[in-house]
């Protein structure tokens, strides 16, 4: 288990198989700054680098999850410059789609456990994963609206895939607060953890614990596949999955699995 040292605004800590990673910025609701992305990063490549992790769990500290960008760190000061010192385009470009495209390609399925308040690019994030549990408390909020943006770190293209264009047209435009139970009936997020806040972190682990033992090349294939299937002609999407299916069929885990059912043992699978 790695030792989380404070100075870092996002901790990294072993559970076996299993990562969990920590946003530390819980006096500003985990808001994410420059330096917090680039702490993410570097978390994601010790995660990627070592072979025994199988699964990831990003929650964060405190009572938020996370509350998007920090607007305390543009630059409004009145004066020469201020609309190129205020554009939101560069952060997004520099950091939060990275953040994004890092996230949807990792090498391991991804759980974000919402222990509290999801707003704006943090509502994205918790989308981001591959799956998403969340305390009873905690809620989801486009904040976009309400600054005279849109939704950006993807959130324009998971929320009508999500909850489709009607909910997703309403949420976004009014910033409207969509309560943990009512995102996991509408299919925003998978399911919400009864009792304290840190119960929903609980059931992630638990649940990476399990995937951890399962086809972990199988299930990243599957979140690509269903990922793209959006931009996919129902023939294209058969022709994908032949191809994808061919080139587990040559992994240790289709022999393995298929040697399990046959001979009606557990399989092992090695995640390869």
């Amino acid at each position: 288990m790695s030792d989380p040292s404070s100075a870092t605004q996002v901790l990294l800590e072993l559970r076996g198989p299993v990562a969990l990673l920590t946003l530390n910025r819980p006096q500003a609701l985990n808001s994410f700054t420059r330096e917090m992305h680039h702490d993410l990063w570097r978390a994601l490549d010790q995660v990627e680098a070592d072979p025994q992790v199988r699964a990831l769990v990003i929650t964060g500290a405190g009572r938020g999850f996370c509350a998007g960008a920090d607007l305390a760190a543009f630059d409004f000061t009145p004066g020469p410059g201020l609309i190129e010192r205020a554009d939101p385009g560069p952060i997004i470009e520099q950091a939060f789609n990275p953040t994004v495209r890092r996230l949807q390609a990792l090498r391991m399925p991804t759980i974000a456990a919402v222990n509290g308040v999801a707003a704006g690019a943090g509502a994205s994030l918790a989308m981001t994963c591959d799956i998403a549990i969340a305390t009873e408390s905690a809620s989801f909020i486009q904040a976009f609206s309400k600054i005279g943006l849109i939704p950006d770190a993807g959130g324009t293209w998971f929320l009508p895939q999500r909850l489709g264009l009607a909910r997703a047209m309403a949420l976004a435009m009014t910033g409207d607060k969509l309560p943990a139970r009512q995102a996991r009936e509408w299919g925003l997020i998978w399911d919400v953890a009864e009792g304290e806040p840190q119960a929903c972190v609980e059931a992630a682990l638990a649940l990476a614990q399990r995937l951890a033992t399962m086809p972990t090349r199988a299930l990243v294939a599957t979140r690509q596949m269903l990922r793209d299937s959006a931009s996919r002609s129902l023939d294209q999407q058969l022709d994908a999955e032949r191809d994808v299916q061919s080139g587990l069929g040559r992994t240790h885990d289709y022999f393995e699995g298929v040697g399990a059912f046959l001979e009606k043992r557990a399989p092992r699978f090695k995640g390869e």
